[in-house]
């Protein structure tokens, strides 16, 4: 089977072919509109999907936001634009003809990841710290959706109550302190208005600045990793997002965590697919459905 697999993001839609080989080919991506109404939003799924959607079986989409029952609701409307309740699955299996699965892209890259690993772990997290931050949980090799789709919203966790209130409407989420978005909203003086990409820069150049507002994001996200030790007692911890990623975070990461009580300290690994996680998840669960 080969499927259509689409990966919305707060930043950039992406989407490739994934054949029953499991090869990624004509990968493509498109940038996420700043104001994702909900025709702009079918506007550019229609963009991405229009050249690929031929040469499908089936559409397998990770995307971000809550996914219940085929609808897409942004629980951090910042993040897509104020999107609220829009039929994702109805939209593009109206757009392709194809049937459609639809993941959290969190949860999605979590499975993933978890696939990869499955010979050596049964109980794993993954959190992408990107835009926003996001997360998935495998309990006893199971993905865990929940009933609404909220399990694994890992980013909207209270990192400080007194901190800057986040999209969400509460005080002090991770996603409000560690996320991209983030960084680039603490910056003030010779780094007001860089992006978080711009302030790793001036990072690894020694501004002492951008080293605190780094060293602030990586510390909220390893006190977050040593809580979900301490929840579910997961083997490791995977890490991806363009933030996760980014060059030096997850040493920052690992560094604080060796600090922390021994029982609970817990691997912290980048993630194998990088930035295509997400696709691939959201193919994985497609077949596997």
């Amino acid at each position: 089977m080969n499927i259509l697999a689409i990966d919305i993001g707060g930043t950039k839609i992406s989407a490739a072919l994934i054949n029953p080989n499991n090869q990624l080919t004509q990968h493509t991506q498109i940038t996420t509109p700043a104001s994702a109404s909900p025709r702009q939003l079918y506007e550019a799924l229609k963009l991405i999907t229009s050249p690929l959607k031929a040469h499908a079986d089936a559409v397998a989409v990770a995307s971000t936001g809550i996914i219940c029952g085929g609808i897409l609701t942004a629980l951090n409307p910042a993040n897509l634009g104020g999107l609220k309740d829009f039929h994702l699955k109805q939209t593009l299996s109206t757009l392709t003809g194809l049937p459609c699965w639809i993941l959290n892209d969190a949860q999605a890259a979590a499975w993933a990841e978890y696939h990869y690993r499955h010979e050596t772990i049964s109980d794993m997290a993954f959190i992408t710290v990107s835009t926003g931050v996001g997360g998935g949980l495998i309990q006893q090799g199971k993905l865990q959706l929940g009933k609404r789709g909220v399990a694994g919203h890992l980013g909207h966790t209270i990192a400080d109550p007194y901190g800057p209130i986040c999209g969400c409407g509460r005080y002090g989420c991770v996603e409000a302190i560690a996320s991209g978005r983030a960084i680039a909203s603490q910056a003030i003086d010779e780094l007001a208005g860089h992006d978080a990409k711009a302030i790793f820069t001036a990072y690894h150049q020694g501004n002492k600045q951008a080293k605190e507002i780094i060293q602030r994001s990586a510390n909220t996200i390893a006190n977050l990793i040593v809580d979900i030790k301490a929840i579910t007692d997961a083997d490791c911890v995977v890490l991806g997002g363009s933030v996760g990623l980014a060059n030096g975070y997850i040493e920052l990461i690992q560094t604080t965590i060796a600090q922390q009580p021994s029982a609970l300290q817990v691997p912290v690994l980048p993630a194998h697919y990088h930035h295509n996680a997400g696709l691939w998840g959201a193919a994985l669960w497609a077949r596997e459905q």
